[in-house]
């Protein structure tokens, strides 16, 4: 929530800027190809919640080439796939934000979100405690995830 709620936000973009940095441990950047990468959300929805993100800053569907587009769904793909055997995913929420008014916390460069489901992972702190109940760290999704075989 304070990500949520801030009022002012880092210079920059994240999703430049990260992957740029070298430091994919540092980052939780899960794998990378050519033209997108995969990069654990530091807010998740839930355990194993990634994004698949084009290197290159672009706002809208339309403004990816036709390369892009086809390497971001084929991640999508992968890693749904890895998720599915590295964390037993019963099934996925998958989707994108595109706008402010959509949702999208980081609206000028788009990313598909791949969050893992399994039965009975929602509970009663959600609508009681007004937060979600993440099991494991970040650091071990992201030690989990990175020694997965492809």
């Amino acid at each position: 929530m304070g990500y949520i709620l801030a009022t002012e936000r880092p210079a920059g973009c994240i999703f430049c800027d990260q992957p740029a940095g070298g430091d994919d441990a540092r980052h939780f950047i899960v794998g990378r190809a050519t033209l997108c990468y995969a990069i654990l959300n530091r807010y998740p929805y839930n355990n194993g919640h990634l994004l698949i993100v084009p290197y290159r800053h672009v706002a809208v569907l339309e403004e990816l080439t036709g390369e892009e587009f086809t390497e971001l769904f084929a991640l999508v793909k992968a890693w749904t796939g890895r998720l599915r055997k590295t964390m037993n995913a019963h099934g996925f929420n998958i989707g994108l934000n595109l706008g402010t008014v959509a949702g999208a916390g980081i609206a000028d460069h788009l990313h598909v979100h791949v969050v893992p489901r399994w039965n009975g992972d929602t509970n009663f702190m959600a609508v009681l405690g007004d937060s979600r109940v993440i099991s494991q760290s970040l650091q071990a999704a992201y030690d989990l995830l990175a020694a997965s075989p492809t």
